[in-house]
């Protein structure tokens, strides 16, 4: 039998911000400044914006323009923006690796040059675009809606990803054309397969803490928003750790702020994640309608009837037909709640050894919600 192993610290690496003014002191006399053909004017704070956003959407490291108006303010411009033009497209704000600016001139216009460096270039963001479109058309069936869409979303990223341990790939890039990145990398391919996919979501930034960390580290997930209420979704944590090939958990799948803020933080101001996600899908499940068979069938796979006072195991007889269920179905892994500790659960698996002829037990635990009981995943 193999104890459980602590998760993994998944880190994400966060952009640096290089600032440089140039700025000429008003009282100095300077010619004025004009456009060429490199260089047009901009007035206003949105002007600046979408400049920015047409550059870095085509991936340009130097943007230069002329502008036009009191330069007393223009830092302050420049910077709102640049926050501004990141803001309006999370995709590019996680690709910008760094930015810088200065500008020189009077106080009523300045000559400023903008310079960028990404993460990812022009070319392979369209690689990310094209193989998005791929991967849903093979995920995404005839009929499905957003529930379904969701959850075969979360699978198809955590089965196709490894955390990158190096911590040197971080984009969606990095993710789709090697296997690996950080959770940087699977939160922007998430958001990438949502929106292609027609689902509203946001990147959320913050702090994750687990066991060997409890300080914490940089982390990045997606608020989705489903049927008008925003929910938690992070695929990174869903991907189990240690690795297990074709296994996804969904011990953070669309949950809500209280439910997420157990072992994670954010500092931004986000939408409200009120709703539970499992009380959702049961009121959807206990309807009359065509997609009632689909949310139980979603409930058993996100391990909902673990909430079932009546599935709770106890003692050997509570689990030994459990398993002989799973063996009639073909199957050799089995998911339960185990009221005790691991000392107790040890003496359960050795007794299900004995009594049932189970060969080598492999196992792996973890608190089950707000309980003192653990979750429990055996192989054989």
């Amino acid at each position: 039998m193999k104890r459980n192993r602590t998760l993994l610290t998944k880190l994400m690496l966060v952009g640096t911000l290089a600032v440089t003014v140039a700025a000429v002191p008003e009282s100095t006399e300077v010619s004025d400044v004009y456009a060429t053909p490199d260089k047009t004017v901009v007035k206003s704070v949105s002007a600046i914006q979408q400049k920015l956003l047409g550059a870095m959407n085509s991936r340009e490291s130097t943007l230069r323009f002329v502008f036009q108006g009191q330069t007393k303010s223009l830092k302050s411009h420049l910077k709102d923006a640049l926050d501004q033009a990141m803001a309006s497209d999370p995709y590019i704000h996680y690709t910008i690796a760094s930015y810088s600016y200065d500008y020189r001139g009077t106080s009523t216009s300045a000559d400023v040059t903008v310079r960028l460096t990404y993460r990812e270039t022009a070319e392979q963001t369209r690689y990310v675009d094209r193989e998005v479109k791929q991967i849903l058309a093979e995920i995404i069936k005839p009929g499905m809606n957003n529930h379904e869409k969701i959850k075969v979303i979360n699978d198809w990223v955590v089965l196709n990803l490894k955390y990158d341990t190096s911590l040197k790939k971080y984009t969606a890039y990095d993710g789709l054309s090697t296997g690996s990145t950080v959770c940087q990398g699977y939160s922007l391919l998430t958001y990438k397969l949502l929106k292609e996919a027609g689902i509203q979501n946001k990147i959320v930034e913050g702090t994750a803490y687990s066991s060997v960390n409890p300080q914490g580290q940089l982390h990045a997930w997606n608020l989705v928003l489903l049927d008008g209420k925003w929910y938690h979704l992070d695929t990174t944590w869903n991907d189990p750790v240690p690795n297990r090939e074709g296994k996804v958990s969904y011990n953070h799948y669309l949950r809500s702020d209280a439910q997420m803020a157990k072992d994670h933080s954010w500092t931004k101001t986000y939408p409200t994640a009120g709703t539970s996600y499992r009380a959702t899908l049961g009121t959807l499940a206990a309807q009359q309608s065509s997609k009632a068979a689909v949310y139980r069938k979603l409930m058993k796979e996100l391990e909902y009837h673990l909430h079932d006072p009546k599935s709770i195991v106890r003692s050997y007889n509570d689990l030994k037909p459990k398993v002989t269920a799973a063996n009639r179905e073909g199957k050799h892994e089995l998911v339960f709640r185990y009221d005790g500790k691991e000392a107790g659960l040890m003496g359960l698996l050795q007794e299900l050894q004995r009594k049932a002829g189970v060969g080598a037990i492999r196992y792996y635990h973890q608190q089950f919600e707000d309980s003192d009981d653990l979750k429990v995943t055996i192989s054989w």
